[in-house]
């Protein structure tokens, strides 16, 4: 039987932090922002949101 993400008998969770003001906060903002706009109108969604700033 093939191994699969949704069949592994583990999950690993990942996280970064970054200080308040870091541009890394403001793009989380936005994409989170959009996210949640995209899972208002549709919840069963799939969504991949880049967002930079300079």
């Amino acid at each position: 039987m093939t191994m699969t993400f949704m069949s592994s008998p583990s999950l690993y969770m990942t996280s970064e932090s970054v200080t308040e003001g870091h541009p890394d906060k403001l793009c989380d903002q936005i994409a989170d922002a959009i996210l949640d706009e995209i899972l208002a109108h549709d919840p069963t969604a799939h969504v991949a949101c880049e967002v930079t700033t300079t």
